[in-house]
Order: C-alpha cells, then sequence, then structure tokens
C-alpha cells in the first residue's frame, strides 16, 4: 500500500449500521463516476474491525480551512472563484448524470483542494438518486448539515436537484462574507449567515460585508454578479435558483474577466464602480426571487452510463426536524501509522468512467 502522501484514510467510527450504509454509499458512487472535480476513491477495507475509506491525498486540506483557518494563508479573490467553479462543476456532473445523483450535503468541509487548489467533491455517504420518470421529488429521511440545507427538504423531506443549488448558494456566501454559514459567537441577528447577509446581497450595503481581506481584487460589478448569482441560488422558491449549468456558465464568465483584470487591478489596488443589471424575470418566480436564464452549459463531462463542518454549533439544540451531520463521526486520517497494528486489507476500486 502506498503512502500517506499519496493518499488519505477516512476511518468510518459510526454504528455498524450506519458506516456500512455511508462506505456502501462511496463505494457506489465514487466507484462509477469519474470526473475531474470528484475526489478519487482509490480503494476501501470491509471487515470485522475496520470501516476504512482510501482516497487521492488532497494537499491542501477542505475549503473550511483554507477560508477560516487562522494558520491558512487569506484565499485570494481569483482562487475562491475558481474554486467556486469547480465544485460548481462536480455538481454539474452528478445533476446531469443519465441517472441524476444528488449530493445532499454540499459544505466547505466536503470541498477538498488539492496542491495547486483545485477544488473536488468528496464524502458521497448522503448522496441519493433523483427522482426518475414522472417524479418531481424523492422523498426521504432529512439529512445534512445545519446552515446548509434547502428550507423545502428541511420542512416536507422533498429532496430535489435545487436542494443542492441551496447550499452550493450558503458555500458561495461564505467565501464572499468570509464567515462560517452558523456562528454563534456573532451578535444574535448574524448567528445564520443566510438570514443576515442574503437581503444585503442585491442592495447597495454589498461592499461594506464582503470580506475584507480581499479588498481591492475584484470590480464591482464583478462582486455583484456573483453576489447577485448567490442570491438567486439561496432563493426560498425551489424554482427561482438557476440550475448547475447555469451556474457553471456565471461563474467561467467571472473566471475569465477576473483573470484578465485581476493584473490592473492589483497594480491599482481599487475596483471601477458600475451600474450592475438587474436580473431577467423567470416565471412562476417572485419578483424579488428572480434570476437570469442562461442556455445549458456542455463544458463538463457527463456519464454515459446508467449505471449507476462548518456544522451546527455544539451547544445548538435540534430544530423541529431531524438533521444532522456525519461528518463528526469521520475522521480523516493523513498517516497510515494511525491505523491500529492488526493487518487491514484494501479492496480496490475499479472506476467505470473516463476522465
Amino acid at each position: 500500500m502506498e503512502t500517506a502522501s499519496t493518499h488519505g484514510y477516512l476511518m468510518l467510527t459510526k454504528s455498524n449500521h450506519c458506516r456500512n450504509e455511508i462506505l456502501q454509499a462511496e463505494v457506489n458512487y465514487l466507484g462509477q463516476l469519474r470526473h475531474p472535480n470528484l475526489v478519487k476513491l482509490i480503494g476501501y477495507c470491509c471487515d470485522d474491525h475496520h470501516r476504512l475509506l482510501v482516497y487521492e491525498y488532497m494537499q491542501s486540506g477542505s475549503l473550511e480551512k483554507q477560508l477560516f483557518s487562522r494558520v491558512c494563508n487569506t484565499l485570494t479573490w481569483s482562487r475562491r472563484m475558481k474554486i467556486a467553479l469547480d465544485a460548481a462543476k462536480g455538481l454539474a456532473f452528478l445533476h446531469t448524470a443519465a441517472r441524476q445523483i444528488i449530493y445532499r450535503d454540499f459544505k466547505t468541509s466536503n470541498i477538498l483542494l488539492d496542491a495547486d487548489f483545485n477544488a473536488k467533491l468528496s464524502d458521497f455517504g448522503l448522496a441519493k438518486d433523483g427522482p426518475m420518470g414522472d417524479q418531481t421529488h424523492v422523498s426521504t429521511r432529512v439529512m445534512g448539515t445545519y446552515g446548509y440545507a434547502a428550507p423545502e427538504y428541511v420542512m416536507t423531506g422533498h429532496l430535489t436537484a435545487r436542494s443542492d443549488i441551496y447550499g452550493f448558494g450558503v458555500v458561495l456566501l461564505e467565501m464572499l462574507i468570509g464567515r462560517r454559514a452558523m456562528d454563534k459567537s456573532r451578535p444574535s441577528r448574524e448567528h445564520n449567515l443566510v438570514e443576515w447577509a442574503r437581503p444585503l446581497l442585491n442592495h447597495k450595503k454589498l461592499l461594506r460585508i464582503l470580506d475584507p481581506r480581499m479588498e481591492g481584487q475584484y470590480s464591482t460589478r464583478t462582486a455583484m454578479k456573483v453576489a447577485s448569482l448567490a442570491y438567486q441560488c439561496l432563493s426560498q422558491n425551489p424554482k427561482g435558483r438557476p440550475d448547475m449549468s447555469q451556474v457553471v456558465e456565471i461563474l467561467e464568465a467571472v473566471q475569465t474577466k477576473g483573470e484578465n483584470q485581476e493584473e490592473a487591478m492589483l497594480q491599482s489596488g481599487s475596483g471601477s464602480i458600475t451600474l450592475f443589471e438587474v436580473p431577467k424575470q423567470v416565471e412562476g418566480t417572485p419578483k424579488n426571487e428572480a434570476h437570469s436564464v442562461k442556455s445549458r452549459s456542455e463544458r463538463y463531462n457527463t456519464p454515459n452510463t446508467n449505471k449507476h463542518m462548518n456544522g451546527r454549533h455544539k451547544s445548538e439544540p435540534p430544530k423541529e426536524f431531524d438533521l444532522y451531520s456525519p461528518s463528526h463521526t469521520l475522521d480523516l486520517m493523513k498517516d497510515e501509522n494511525q491505523l491500529q497494528e492488526s493487518e487491514v486489507r484494501i479492496h480496490p476500486v475499479k472506476q467505470f468512467q473516463g476522465e
């Protein structure tokens, strides 16, 4: 077995039933799908004493660590937008698969970064197959992470691809503001980032709440465009959210413009102030939930087969729904010496989809 410098280890420590379900979901999905923005599952162990998943090693850790750890260098605007685009491509790949896959637990701790800060989605333990035929949703027990779960999913248990898009909006908001989705250390009205910040995303006060560590790295027009995208993704009405192909196109445009502007802006130390175009109205969407419509992007790979912590504060009691995150039961093991001395047999995983 190769060393921890090339592989990362995930030990499942919850109850046997739960960890078996998580391991099965991980192997079923990551073992059959391959994409540049999905973490590679190398192998797994399932015996009487161990439940172990072996992934490619992601040197830069999670997006959560890079955003909120004091020991990490501040992520620049352009790097944050690149990470957002990578993650969006990963979700778009899942949503447009021949058999749609709903990720269900999109959050900063599940977005892993390699040495070059390329982003990949990890932890498919909660992933579900999307609705089939005439179905509009999948009914399931509400699971996920408080602060990231879509409101309609929390209230009804009805799961759709647009539930993932809400979670993407929360993560995009965290990258823009530089705050956690839930933060009990702040004043009570600012505990929930979405409730506090979303009303300001289409407001002239937007620039006051953006992460001050990125000051001078973006134009006002670009910041407002990305903020508008986050606003749309966080719509209370699922129909008011863009699909992931539209999100990819918007972020690709932002990335292209950002690359052209970044050098000049860093030299000048300031951004230009411009007027922002109001998004188009979508039929069936309230006026204050409008979003622009773009054509479907084909720039990410789609599978050609039918095969298939930012969590809540420890002191926060459960709400009126059974929502939790399993991530606290998953311990990332970066050194194989941390494993028990007993023999662990790793089964290789054959991946059926080419990059």
